[in-house]
């Protein structure tokens, strides 16, 4: 018995050492499964939701996502087009205990976890759109601990948004402002003209 369990138990240790702790192998970005020896992904609905600041997108303005849930540890997050399994878009400034992944020869076409800290639902993911017109939506994988993870959480699609579209909310904090005070000045002059057009 003793011989027995002293087995299990080193069958555990070594399938915590074969996981991937300090974030998911390349070889993961297609497929987006965790090479987690010997464990399969939860037949539940996930506990997760891919959020997104807008529901159009435009080359070069950013969009971010938030991953909503419980607490979870583990993640690999890529844009995709529909049917393809290539990461599309760039990834920009990864969230404290996530890092670039290079997938589809692209050094920041995904984002994984770079350890096992708790991640929630403060963490949030930049991702900068390229010159494309096919739909977006992104996918993600998420691991609560290395034994429990879902595969193939996805977001809403989103559409490329029409040119000059006006965005108060894109950029970094500054630029928020900057972008916010010019839009605003946009939309007063714009109803401006529309009352006098009215009143003409």
């Amino acid at each position: 018995m003793e011989r027995v369990l002293g087995g299990v138990l080193a069958l555990g240790v070594l399938g915590l050492v074969s996981g991937y702790p300090s974030g998911a192998p390349t070889g993961a970005c297609e497929d987006m499964i965790p090479r987690h020896t010997g464990v399969e992904p939860q037949h539940s609905p996930a506990p997760y939701v891919l959020l997104t600041n807008a529901k159009t997108f435009n080359p070069g303005k950013p969009i971010t996502v938030t991953i909503t849930g419980p607490e979870y540890r583990g993640v690999l997050l890529e844009a995709r087009t529909s049917g393809k399994t290539d990461a599309v878009g760039t990834w920009t400034l990864p969230p404290p205990d996530t890092k670039f992944l290079q997938c589809s020869g692209n050094p920041q076409g995904a984002v994984t976890h770079s350890n096992t800290n708790v991640k929630g639902n403060t963490t949030v993911y930049r991702w900068t759109p390229s010159d494309s017109t096919s739909p977006v939506y992104f996918m993600a994988t998420i691991a609560q601990q290395r034994t429990v993870f879902w595969i193939n959480v996805k977001s809403v699609t989103l559409t490329r948004g029409p040119p000059g579209a006006i965005y108060l909310t894109t950029g970094e904090a500054g630029d928020s402002a900057q972008m916010g005070e010019g839009n605003l000045l946009l939309l007063l002059i714009t109803c401006f003209l529309l009352m006098v057009q009215v009143l003409a």
